[in-house]
C-alpha cells in the first residue's frame, strides 16, 4: 500500500518538476498578441517554443514549411542570427529562441531594429530544455545594416536557474 502511495505522489508531482522556468509569467501582456512563427515540420524544439509563447499569452500562428530557407522574413535575418524558425510580431523578426519576456520588452521599447536572435540552439533555451544542462547565452538585435547589439544576456547561477546579467543599455 505505502509503495502505491508513493507511487502516486510521484506520478502526480511529475508535471510540477517537468515546468519550464521560462513559464513564470513576468510583465503580462494584457492582451493576447498574434505572432507567426515559420518552422520545419520535423523540428520538435520550434513547437516547444511556441508553447512557450503561448503560456505567455501570445496568439502563435504556426507555419510549416519544408522550405524555410525561402521564406522571405527568414531571408532579412543575417545569416550569423539563424536558428531553426523565423518569427515575425509586429513587424519585428525573432529568430530562434528568444524568451517570451524579451519579445515583451521589444514589443514595450520598440527600439529601431529589425529584430531579436538568440543564434544557433543553446541548451537550456525556451524550448530547448534538457534536464539540469543550460548555456549561457545573449539575446541579440540586428538590423538591416547588419549592425548587432547586446539586448540580453542570460547566465546559470549558482541555483541552476537562469539571470538576466545584461540588458544590453
Amino acid at each position: 500500500m505505502m509503495k502505491l502511495l508513493i507511487s502516486l505522489l510521484m506520478l502526480f508531482s511529475l508535471p510540477l518538476a517537468a515546468d519550464s522556468e521560462w513559464d513564470q509569467v513576468e510583465n503580462a501582456l494584457t492582451e493576447s498578441t498574434q505572432i507567426k512563427v515559420y518552422r520545419s515540420p520535423n523540428c520538435q524544439c520550434c513547437h516547444k517554443w511556441i508553447e512557450h509563447l503561448q503560456k505567455h499569452n501570445f496568439t502563435v500562428v504556426d507555419e510549416v514549411t519544408h522550405n524555410l530557407e525561402a521564406v522571405a522574413p527568414r531571408q532579412q535575418v543575417p545569416i550569423v542570427m539563424r536558428s531553426c524558425h523565423t518569427a515575425v510580431i509586429n513587424g519585428y523578426l525573432i529568430e530562434g529562441h528568444v524568451p517570451a519576456q524579451d519579445i515583451k520588452r521589444l514589443l514595450v521599447e520598440k527600439p529601431p531594429v529589425t529584430g531579436l536572435s538568440v543564434p544557433q540552439m543553446p541548451v537550456g533555451t525556451p524550448g530547448m530544455e534538457m534536464g539540469a544542462k543550460k548555456d549561457d547565452f545573449t539575446v541579440v538585435t540586428f538590423d538591416k545594416d547588419n549592425q548587432f547589439r547586446i539586448f540580453n544576456r542570460y547566465e546559470v547561477g549558482p541555483d541552476q536557474q537562469y539571470h538576466s546579467v545584461s540588458t544590453g543599455e
